[in-house]
């Protein structure tokens, strides 16, 4: 992060993100977090969090579950929120990049990208 001062706790937050596949929420991080850093705060863990998805560092997933939750995953890729637990899945499926051209063509404004969040049922709710 150009200009931003390093912390270990900021890293801490990246590393988790990085190291899973789960999606978690600000709370979830910080109890990892928590781990290596017991005297984090939970406030600290919210600006970082913050601060770094502001600087493309993280996504910041909004999936309109009352939660935000963030992943390290900076590739293109779509997600999956289970209309039943609440969990957010990466799906396995290659972008769909043209979807762009495809809007820009009726649009006079300039499309620079999208995101797209899948709902429904996961397989451990299905079950």
């Amino acid at each position: 992060m150009a200009g931003t001062k390093f912390s270990r706790q900021r890293q801490a937050i990246v590393d988790y993100l990085c190291s899973t596949t789960e999606h978690p929420t600000a709370d979830t991080v910080y109890q990892h977090v928590r781990e290596v850093y017991p005297n984090v705060s939970l406030g600290t863990v919210y600006r970082n969090l913050s601060l770094l998805a502001d600087e493309g560092e993280i996504l910041r997933l909004t999936c309109g579950d009352g939660s935000d939750h963030f992943d390290g995953n900076l590739k293109p890729h779509y997600h999956f929120l289970c209309n039943s637990c609440k969990s957010v899945w990466d799906l396995p499926m290659e972008p769909v990049s043209h979807i762009d051209i495809i809007a820009a063509a009726g649009f006079a404004g300039t499309i620079e990208g999208h995101t797209l969040l899948f709902h429904g049922e996961c397989p451990r709710c299905k079950k």
